[in-house]
């Protein structure tokens, strides 16, 4: 592993997570695996991904987590508010989030991770 080395950011659990890292290990690039479930995510980190790709698509409003949260948290989101919410509710993020020296890429789709600069 170098500096290089892509970094795998989700939840241990999920299975896009297992269909991205095994799409990762089946095309020989080795990533560095974070679950931000267990190991937890700052919101420095997640202020750095929303300046790349917006807050509006790492905020995962399709998931249970998302559902359960108040009508007060759910109403009127702004960056700040999906940033503490996220901060608070990992699993608020969606998954995968691969971070590689080109980039970030939101989400797996095997066409997209196979456009992307990654070594392997």
């Amino acid at each position: 592993m170098t500096d290089t080395t892509p970094t795998l950011y989700g939840i241990k659990a999920c299975d896009t997570m297992r269909k991205a890292r095994l799409w990762l290990a089946e095309h020989g690039v080795d990533v560095v695996f974070h679950d931000y479930k267990t190991q937890g995510i700052t919101a420095a980190r997640l202020e750095s991904w929303v300046a790349q790709v917006g807050w509006e698509k790492l905020l995962n409003r399709a998931g249970t987590t998302f559902r359960k949260l108040s009508d007060s948290d759910k109403d009127t989101i702004d960056q700040a508010k999906a940033i503490a919410l996220m901060v608070q509710h990992p699993s608020l993020i969606k998954r995968p989030v691969l971070i590689y020296a080109g980039g970030i890429c939101v989400g797996f789709k095997p066409d997209i991770y196979a456009a992307l600069p990654l070594q392997g």
